[in-house]
């Protein structure tokens, strides 16, 4: 249970990314006559190289990974973070890799916003990234409009959360996601996102964690992942990574 300082920062949260959707300017129209699907995962566990990728790969199909520098190789007690090696294998294989700050903490707490992207930058170069990383996930989908200067500057997109398919003019640093996360009933169920964005299309981004037998609160098991991924080939979704969909969408 979160304590008072913690109720309100996620009330605070929560005000900042609802004001930011309803009040930012920039907009830009998703235009698809296809669905376009994306997976994409935060922080990164490592479960979400060896099984996360592997399951899009046996589908002939590539994500985006968003890292946070500073959690390389870190062990928790319920999961393991990818290392700088992992984080080659995962640009060697061709999938995308994005920003996740460095020190993983909420943007608005961020006194020296640029220092943290520039160090994130630095890591995921020595890790094999040879191209400028194009693309932001902001760390607990917490966006500040503070931030909104600097990340323009930087990245084609952010993603947050917000439980919504991107469609219409939609905010380019501020794109909508879905999560994939526990109980694995409800993870299994998200394939009504799928029959949205097939019915009316649009850009539909799907964002987790971890893919174990085991999954923490934040992910699902590889079955779910493999499950969601098939329905979507099957019901006839571009699947992209996140790079990729904002070029077919002509961003």
């Amino acid at each position: 249970m979160l304590d008072w300082q913690g109720r309100v920062g996620a009330l605070v949260d929560r005000v900042a990314n609802r004001l930011i959707w309803q009040l930012a300017s920039g907009r830009r129209a998703v235009e698809t006559d296809v669905p376009i699907v994306s997976f994409t995962f935060d922080d990164v566990p490592d479960s979400a190289l060896t099984e996360g990728a592997t399951i899009l790969e046996r589908h002939g199909l590539s994500g985006t990974f968003y890292i946070a520098g500073g959690l390389g190789g870190r062990v928790e007690p319920e999961r393991t973070l990818i290392t700088p090696e992992g984080c080659g294998e995962l640009l060697a294989r061709g999938h995308e890799v994005g920003c996740h700050t460095f020190a993983h903490r909420r943007v608005r707490d961020m006194r020296r916003l640029a220092e943290d992207l520039d160090r994130n930058a630095e890591y995921l170069k020595s890790a094999g990234a040879a191209k400028r990383v194009r693309n932001f996930a902001f760390p607990y989908n917490a966006a500040w409009p503070r931030a909104r200067t600097e990340l323009a500057r930087r990245y084609r997109t952010c993603r947050a959360a917000g439980e919504a398919i991107n469609r219409g003019l939609v905010d380019p640093l501020m794109l909508k996601a879905v999560e994939i996360r526990q109980p694995e009933r409800h993870a299994r169920d998200l394939t009504r996102w799928v029959d949205d964005v097939v019915d009316r299309p649009g850009w539909l981004i799907f964002f987790t964690h971890d893919i174990a037998p085991r999954p923490t609160a934040y992910g699902c098991t590889p079955e779910t992942f493999d499950h969601l991924v098939r329905y979507a080939v099957d019901k006839g979704c571009r699947v992209l990574p996140v790079d990729r969909a904002l070029d077919e969408i002509n961003w």
